[in-house]
């Protein structure tokens, strides 16, 4: 009889310790991939598209690649926090590259983050 009460005593402390740890999910309109694509004209006119891209995901976090045609050429992690309707990305690990601050703007045809000074960071895929 001892036994059968300590085992139901622990499943139910089991499934109150389970409801009480859940994760409120994030439903923020940020999370996804954002990107942009820049063409560059190298001195001895030939071209190259470097598309930059930001994947945010629900925890605060995210990733930001760099990529050359087929290449990745940069890769870093970053925190991201909102406040109102201004989002910052913080970049770990690259010295020199400032914060982005951004708001989210969408037209009929697309959303993109839009930088402090009107310009475009990047639009959702």
């Amino acid at each position: 009889m001892t036994k059968k009460f300590l085992s139901l005593l622990a499943i139910c402390a089991i499934v109150f310790l389970a409801n009480c740890s859940r994760i409120e999910q994030n439903n923020d309109p940020i999370i996804g991939i954002w990107s942009q694509s820049e063409l560059i004209i190298t001195e001895n006119s030939s071209k190259q598209t470097i598309r930059k891209e930001w994947i945010f995901n629900d925890v605060f976090l995210g990733r930001y690649h760099e990529i050359d045609g087929s290449t990745t050429i940069l890769k870093t992690d970053f925190n991201w926090s909102k406040q109102n309707d201004v989002y910052t990305i913080e970049y770990k690990g690259l010295d020199g590259k400032p914060n982005n601050i951004i708001t989210i703007k969408a037209t009929d045809d697309v959303s993109y983050l839009q930088k402090k000074d009107g310009a475009t960071l990047a639009i959702r895929e």
